[in-house]
């Protein structure tokens, strides 16, 4: 006996495409419409351009730097918290105008960087920056 196969050569074998592909274009419709609605939540920051770099001196403001062993140094002299007003008062009271650098370490405790901003805004300057150091 002989088994005789029969193939269909007018039927194509292989798999639909087209649910698939319905179903991409689904989903990409889908992520452009939600994209549309995403807000995202932020702060926006105002860099300052580069500038050459000026001196203190020149720039005529108090650098006052706090260690992480909770030092105080203005202008190159270790004082102690409640010293700062005074140092900050007399520098505003020669050069009008001037500011405070305040450069903290990053391990000095914040309280002590707090007590060091009152006291230089009880000692008339408003003008205080800040810096880090490593």
């Amino acid at each position: 006996m002989r088994l005789h196969r029969h193939s269909r050569s007018d039927e194509t074998s292989g798999i639909d495409l087209a649910p698939m592909l319905d179903f991409v274009l689904n989903l990409l419709i889908f992520f452009i419409i939600t994209a549309v609605f995403a807000k995202e939540i932020g702060l926006t920051v105002n860099r300052a351009g580069a500038a050459p770099a000026v001196s203190t001196q020149e720039a005529s403001s108090v650098l006052v730097a706090i260690r992480a062993n909770g030092e105080i140094w203005v202008d190159d002299r270790i004082v102690d918290v409640r010293a700062v007003r005074a140092n900050v008062e007399r520098v505003a009271a020669v050069k009008p105008g001037t500011g405070v650098l305040i450069v903290a370490d990053k391990d000095a405790e914040a309280g002590l960087v707090v007590q060091v901003i009152d006291q230089a805004r009880q000692g008339g300057i408003q003008n205080i920056s800040f810096a880090g150091t490593r």
